[in-house]
């Protein structure tokens, strides 16, 4: 049941800024910062959710030290994903990113347009075929376990 979180900037484009999978949290950020919706969520297979009043969670964050426990290590895993994608993203050429991508597909048995594929690594639409027709010419090789 994979999801991603969609966020829009100023010049209209939109950028992906996680795929997430069954079991993930949503609006927690939203909810203890007391802020409008940090990004949109768009599902890519069919979604089951469940939507918990905002002052039960309110209530639940004061006085239950086990849901306290689960939000904290949803967000602590939160900031690791975020921050291993950004050092892959930053330390390599896009051509790992794509590798790692193309593997978070095949583990999670998804498929992504080329556009949602784009807009997870940043890039235009005409690089990402670039990189693609690189990749079928065997041009580069797969670098993921």
């Amino acid at each position: 049941m994979p999801y991603n979180r969609l966020y829009t900037v100023e010049n209209g484009k939109n950028y992906i800024l996680e795929i997430l999978s069954a079991g993930e949290i949503l609006g927690d950020i939203e909810l203890i910062k007391k802020i409008d919706c940090l990004c949109s969520v768009e599902a890519m297979t069919n979604v089951e959710a469940f939507a918990l009043p905002m002052p039960l969670v309110i209530s639940l964050l004061q006085t239950d030290i086990a849901f306290n426990k689960l939000i904290i290590d949803e967000l602590a895993g939160k900031v690791i994903n975020t921050s291993t994608r950004t050092s892959v993203q930053q330390l390599y050429t896009i051509r790992p990113a794509l590798e790692i991508l193309l593997a978070l597909q095949a583990s999670q048995e998804v498929s992504l347009i080329k556009e949602d594929m784009a807009a997870y690594l940043g890039i235009t639409l005409r690089s990402l075929n670039r990189l693609l027709k690189q990749k079928a010419n065997h041009e580069f090789r797969i670098l993921v376990k």
